[in-house]
């Protein structure tokens, strides 16, 4: 069961940027600015250059905002209404890997406040954001979009999908039918959750469609007197429900030397796995 403390993700302390308070909502609203990637400019008269690593010198001149409209503290069971570095680090795994997602039918689980969605809208066909409809998040992720509608190309659906609940609507099966990519970020924080999230991946990875899972999450490490040692729990048990299913796929651990797009602490906690059927 989830207690009720309150938890702060550190992006708040890392981003300054908070344009406005929504009293109403008892939310906050944060610009986030990220660098275009560089298929996304318009490279007339222009030079790609790399620097004495061979690395891309990214254009720091073209940036973009998005106004994510979120709360800044929340109790463990509505992290979802924060913004997680994952999120920002399967962002810009998005933006430098067009050939990957661009004109792609996708799904994210557990949105969140969307960001995320929002970066894949840029590029592709069409994209479905999901998450609990609770709190207000589904209302919260479409007011996301309206504010950042200038960015986003795609076709775009807001549906409920609940980790807890495998019995889904027909409109949203017909939307799964679609894709073929599957992202997720920071969903994993709670053993119940981590449980019906892996579930609600076995059902779309067991499928006669082949799909792809982007799946971000911060390993966070604390210290137990059971271990001695510093272990990073909700991780690990992701791990343990994977192997308790005998689940048939294959995991890969997504080197993320990969540009920064958007400003924040990339860590060496922070990991991006890709997952498909072996099938």
């Amino acid at each position: 069961m989830m207690s009720n403390f309150r938890v702060t993700s550190e992006i708040h302390t890392e981003n300054r940027n908070i344009t406005s308070l929504n009293e109403k909502n008892n939310s906050t609203i944060s610009k986030f600015i990220f660098n275009y990637p560089i298929h996304m400019l318009n490279l007339k008269n222009k030079e790609i250059k790399y620097d004495s690593d061979e690395d891309l010198i990214l254009d720091r001149s073209k940036t973009g905002q998005l106004f994510i409209e979120h709360s800044i503290s929340t109790e463990l069971q509505l992290v979802g209404l924060q913004v997680w570095r994952g999120a920002f680090l399967l962002a810009d795994y998005i933006f430098d890997n067009p050939k990957i997602f661009k004109n792609k039918n996708i799904i994210e689980l557990g949105s969140g406040v969307g960001l995320t969605s929002i970066v894949a809208s840029m590029l592709a066909h069409k994209v479905t954001c999901t998450d609990i409809n609770s709190h207000g998040i589904i209302e919260l992720i479409k007011r996301n979009f309206d504010r950042n509608s200038r960015y986003i190309k795609s076709k775009f659906n807001v549906m409920e999908l609940n980790f807890l609940d495998c019995n889904w609507s027909s409109d949203l099966m017909e939307k799964i039918l679609e894709t073929t990519i599957i992202l997720a970020a920071d969903v994993i924080y709670d053993n119940e959750i981590t449980e019906g999230f892996v579930d609600t991946l076995s059902k779309l990875l067991d499928s006669d469609t082949k799909r792809t899972a982007y799946v971000a999450l911060e390993k966070r490490f604390v210290f137990t007197i059971a271990d001695l040692d510093s272990v990073a729990p909700m991780y690990e048990e992701f791990m343990r429900c994977i192997a308790r299913r005998n689940l048939n796929w294959n995991i890969e651990n997504v080197n993320i030397d990969f540009p920064q797009y958007f400003q924040y602490n990339r860590n060496k906690q922070l990991i991006l796995m890709k997952i498909y059927s072996k099938n």
